[in-house]
């Protein structure tokens, strides 16, 4: 066993305190305990590994043991920690515990990379894991999919990362010898500019017997922190967030009435002007409420906070801008005295604007429908992973690597539309966690819940569903509808990539979906007024005209070509000898510059033997200009020297292409004719 003894907490360098319970961690984990009962020494001799390494033999047709022993039991203990950390909803990111999931998993790659492997291989091995574990780990097999697609992405990207970095630690390694030092300066650029973390660096040199200057790196490493905090110092919110401590403090939390009213009387335990506790507000301040109870929302879940107006008996009237929520349950009402004055201790009347809280929760709910749906129709792999809801529309982010398809979205929305059309009572229960997820509730990742949680379920499983009945549990603390049917309808409008593995939909439901269809509907009866056709051939007639427009661009395209290959008159257009060679060099007006490629293929094959030039100036003023030589005369000319002797007349640099054929540019399109004397010239030697 690795026995550590802990008996003292380190205060300073010089002192050291004794613990109040001392103790021994034996290290005795569950791979020491399986080897112990396995009659080996070894963790890696376990059945917990065995499967894992054997799989990766198999893919990659290196032996296990031997020189790569080491990268074959790294790829199998980071598989194993990745892919646990994805089935719990973790995805790699650049900060928190995205960043350490993303450093495991591109260690595994980097081990992978060493054995030889060039394409993505650590997603492929997922099955096996799922084989070994999936049984005592049911969650592995709920989230394969998504364990599979997040890492092969990661992969491919990390692919990209891996070759640009090595490449620039080769050149900056290359004179160093075995007990040298990389700069730490050079090691941080390579982490900070390419993402190439610091311990594939060493490990990437440790063959070579090169360690890295970590002093160095660490020092760039803090000013860089150093200088985030600098630029985070100004927002002011550690500051004023220490002032709702003291005011909970003080005046205690505040109890929200908004399930069950919209107006309410309360009491003004405390206000805030400008980061600081203050007796009153007169008209024009602006500043935050907090009573002793409130039936405003506090923006919380994805639910944004709730407006409204807050009244006087003497007659003052505070607008609420926003509702917040701070410790837990806080409520902060933020706004601006309209007239008269708001104090500490003033009996007041609070009424929410109805409107816009019956949006919030015609959306709120809304969502939950759609999440089911989602999980329904592409697997239980789906989590959420944070939403909007807002009077007009919501939004939605949940893991899942691919694109949905038409029909899988048009699946999503019928599913949830279903629910809506059952106008089920939605009906919500106080209870303990551990009872709300054993009878099926949904918590969310990464959400905190207290000792006690309100659980909303709505809807029956369209179809009878013995094993769900319920359509829809989830731990929410929001504000929802009475019935499925007040929702209305369902209308998802967009979906996106929102990060790595996460995927966004857009919708709308209620009042706003019904104005959404019928504004679609004007706009497409608006189409086929102009195009002179009823609405249901909309489509077609569009894909008339577009095919036809390329068409038109072909033609047009051909036309040009033509006159630029013939047009101006016989004697401006003839190749004209240059050292005894065929030069055919001219300035075209109207000409894309993708099509001088193609012009160059045409001259090339009406000169026969000999090298064509031809420049284009664009609308703004640049140029292009194109290079060709006929392959009999490559050994004699190079089209990359040649463009380039025209690109430096147009005042640009550089250019490139095969000795057959170069292009390049410049900014002085002025400069067209000049450039073709410059390629003529440098022909003539």
């Amino acid at each position: 066993w690795n026995l550590v003894f802990m008996q003292f907490e380190q205060v300073s360098k010089d002192e050291r305190i004794e613990l109040p319970k001392p103790s021994i961690d034996t290290g005795m984990g569950l791979e020491r305990i399986a080897a112990v009962l396995q009659g080996t020494h070894d963790n890696y001799e376990t059945d917990l590994f065995r499967a894992l390494i054997r799989a990766i033999e198999e893919h990659t047709g290196i032996p296990a043991e031997g020189a790569h022993k080491a990268s074959n039991r790294v790829i199998a203990d980071h598989l194993r920690a990745s892919s646990f950390l994805i089935a719990d909803g973790v995805l790699p990111s650049n900060e928190g515990r995205g960043y350490v999931l993303r450093r495991i998993m591109r260690r595994a790659m980097r081990h992978a990379e060493l054995l030889g492997v060039r394409a993505p291989l650590i997603w492929k091995l997922v099955p096996a894991l799922v084989r070994e574990m999936g049984a005592a780990y049911p969650e592995l097999q709920r989230a394969q999919a998504l364990i599979e697609e997040t890492l092969k992405l990661e992969e491919t990207r990390f692919r990209r990362t891996l070759e640009r970095g090595l490449r620039m630690l080769d050149e900056e390694s290359k004179s160093l010898q075995a007990g040298q030092k990389l700069s730490g300066h050079v090691a941080f650029r390579l982490y900070d500019t390419y993402g190439f973390p610091l311990d594939l660096t060493q490990d990437a040199l440790k063959p070579r017997g090169i360690e890295v200057d970590l002093e160095s790196f660490h020092r760039d490493m803090e000013r860089q922190r150093e200088e985030a905090r600098k630029a985070w110092a100004g927002s002011g919110e550690a500051s004023t967030e220490a002032i709702w401590f003291e005011i909970k403090e003080k005046a205690g939390s505040t109890d929200f009435l908004g399930y069950e009213t919209e107006t309410a009387e309360g009491q003004i335990r405390a206000i805030v002007l400008d980061g600081r506790s203050v007796g009153a507000l007169s008209a024009g301040q602006a500043g935050v409420l907090v009573l002793n109870q409130s039936p405003f929302y506090g923006e919380a879940g994805g639910q944004v906070g709730d407006r409204g107006e807050i009244r006087s008996p003497e007659g003052a009237l505070f607008a609420v801008e926003d509702t917040q929520r701070r410790l837990g349950d806080l409520i902060l009402h933020h706004g601006r005295v309209v007239h008269g004055e708001i104090k500490i201790g003033d009996a007041v009347e609070l009424i929410v604007d109805q409107q816009r809280r019956a949006g919030n929760r015609v959306h709120h709910s809304a969502t939950h429908l759609v999440h089911e749906a989602l999980r329904q129709v592409l697997g239980s792999h789906v989590v959420q992973k944070g939403s909007l809801v807002e009077p007009n529309r919501l939004r939605f982010d949940f893991s899942h690597p691919t694109p949905i398809g038409d029909a899988e979205m048009e699946r999503i929305e019928t599913i949830a539309n279903e629910v809506v059309q059952q106008n089920a009572e939605v009906t919500t229960r106080l209870m303990s966690v551990e009872e709300a997820i054993k009878e099926g509730a949904m918590a969310l990742f990464g959400e905190k819940y207290g000792d006690e949680v309100r659980v909303v379920a709505m809807g029956e499983q369209p179809g009878g569903g013995a094993n769900k009945p319920v359509f829809s549990m989830e731990l929410c603390g929001g504000t929802h509808v009475r019935r499925t049917g007040d929702i209305g309808l369902i209308r998802v409008t967009a979906q996106s990539a929102s990060a790595a593995g996460v995927r966004r939909i857009e919708a709308l439901a209620g009042e706003a979906a019904r104005r959404h269809l019928c504004e679609q509907e004007r706009r497409l009866g608006h189409a086929a007024e102009l195009l002179r056709v009823v609405p249901a051939d909309v489509p077609q007639r569009i894909e008339a005209l577009l095919e036809e427009r390329k068409r038109l661009e072909r033609d047009l395209t051909e036309a040009k070509r033509q006159l630029a290959m013939g047009g101006g008159g016989q004697s401006a257009h003839e190749p004209i000898d240059v050292g005894g060679v065929k030069f055919m060099g001219r300035v075209l007006e109207g000409v894309d510059p993708k099509d001088l490629k193609s012009l160059a293929d045409q001259g090339k094959k009406a000169v026969g033997s000999g090298v064509v030039a031809f420049v284009s100036v664009a609308a703004d003023g640049k140029a292009a200009v194109v290079v060709g030589v006929t392959d009999d005369l490559t050994r004699r000319y190079s089209a990359i020297d040649l463009v380039r002797a025209g690109s430096s007349a147009l005042g640009g640099k550089g250019g490139g292409g095969r000795p057959d054929m170069a292009q390049a540019g410049g900014p002085d399109g002025s400069k067209a004719q000049a450039a073709v004397e410059a390629i003529r010239s440098a022909m003539a030697g």
